[in-house]
C-alpha cells in the first residue's frame, strides 16, 4: 500500500528519524514527532492512515495519547511500540484500541507488514 500516511511518535529522535527515512524509501508518506502532545496536534491538522506510537514517553505517554486519538478519530489505526514490553502493557494497549504492538528494537519489515494490515482494516 504505497503512499500510506504514517505518523511515528517516539521520544527517541534518532529512532524515528531512521524509521521515517526507511519508510519513505519504501513509498510511505511518513513523518515523526517526539512528544505525545505534538502527535495529537499533528493528527488534528492532517490526515494519517496509521500512527506508530511509543508507550513510554515523558509528558503525555502513549496510553494517554491513544485515549485522546481514539476519542478524536476512532477509526485511526494505532500500533504501539514499547522498549519495555510486557503482556500487561500489550493488553492495556489493545483494550485502549491499538491495532497491535511491537517490542523494540523493531524490525522494519515487520513494522511495514503490520502497518499495511492496519491500514487495510
Amino acid at each position: 500500500m504505497d503512499g500510506l500516511r504514517v505518523l511515528l511518535v517516539d521520544d527517541e529522535e534518532e529512532l524515528v528519524e531512521t524509521l521515517v527515512e526507511r519508510m519513505q524509501i519504501r513509498g510511505f508518506r511518513a513523518e515523526a514527532v517526539t512528544r505525545g502532545i505534538d502527535a495529537i496536534t499533528r493528527i488534528r491538522e492532517s490526515e494519517f492512515d496509521v500512527v506508530v506510537l511509543d508507550v513510554k514517553m515523558p509528558g503525555l505517554d502513549g496510553m494517554e495519547v491513544i485515549a485522546q486519538l481514539k476519542n478524536d478519530r476512532p477509526e485511526l489505526q494505532v500500533i504501539l511500540l514499547t522498549g519495555h514490553g510486557s503482556s500487561e502493557d500489550a493488553a492495556r494497549g489493545i483494550k485502549a484500541g491499538a491495532f497491535d504492538y511491537l517490542i523494540k528494537p523493531v524490525d522494519i519489515e515487520e513494522l511495514i507488514e503490520i502497518i499495511n494490515r492496519a491500514a487495510a482494516r
